[in-house]
């Protein structure tokens, strides 16, 4: 289980992020908070294993989390959540120690994907990067916007394709079999399939 904090002054925005987040069997909110400072003087009690924080909150912003978790925690993964795609902005977040920074818009399967990513040791200074040069792919657009997949989920059909069974995907990308099973559901879900053999089938046209 992953244990996320999120700091957001937007309510909306973090009311419907937990919930999101809560679809996932492996990820669990353990705490919502309006600004940094309630955030950092919650976890020095209860850590969580991964924070995400919005930049712009009262009394303490995402710096102040970003360097606070650093400095005091540096086990914690942080990952920035951001409506600002400026590079100084994002470069600053970098040079502080962030682990991943994730623009507001993204698609929430790529949130999903980070958040695992990180908390599995993987650091991505480049994720923001790595999602445009992704998007360069015509057939990847093509793929991805038709189902609603995330990169990693595309990733994961080609080795089910390839006959790959879950602890030998899992031991390629580094991840738990626990993680690899969530997003076969996920998978399966999305292209309406309930076994390898219906998934197989719907792709085997695509040239992944």
């Amino acid at each position: 289980m992953i244990r996320i904090a999120l700091a957001d002054d937007h309510k909306l925005f973090a009311k419907g992020l937990e919930g999101l987040l809560e679809e996932y069997d492996d990820l669990l909110i353990t705490g919502l908070y309006p600004n940094g400072k309630e955030l950092v003087d919650e976890i020095a009690t209860d850590l969580p294993d991964v924070i995400l924080t919005d930049l712009n909150m009262p009394v303490l912003d995402g710096f102040g989390v970003l360097e606070y978790a650093k400095k005091n925690h540096p086990e914690i993964k942080v990952v920035v959540l951001s409506m600002y795609d400026e590079e100084k902005i994002y470069k600053k977040c970098m040079h502080d120690g962030a682990d991943a920074f994730v623009l507001k818009d993204a698609d929430p399967d790529e949130l999903v994907y980070t958040i695992h990513e990180v908390f599995e040791g993987r650091h991505l200074p480049n994720f923001q990067r790595v999602i445009q040069q992704a998007n360069q792919s015509s057939f990847f657009d093509a793929f991805r916007e038709k189902f609603k997949l995330s990169r990693r989920e595309v990733q994961i059909i080609k080795l089910i394709k390839e006959g790959r069974q879950n602890k030998e995907i899992a031991d390629d990308l580094s991840l738990s079999v626990q993680t690899i099973e969530t997003h076969r559901k996920n998978i399966h879900s999305k292209l309406q399939v309930s076994s390898r053999i219906e998934l197989v089938n719907k792709v085997q046209d695509m040239h992944l």
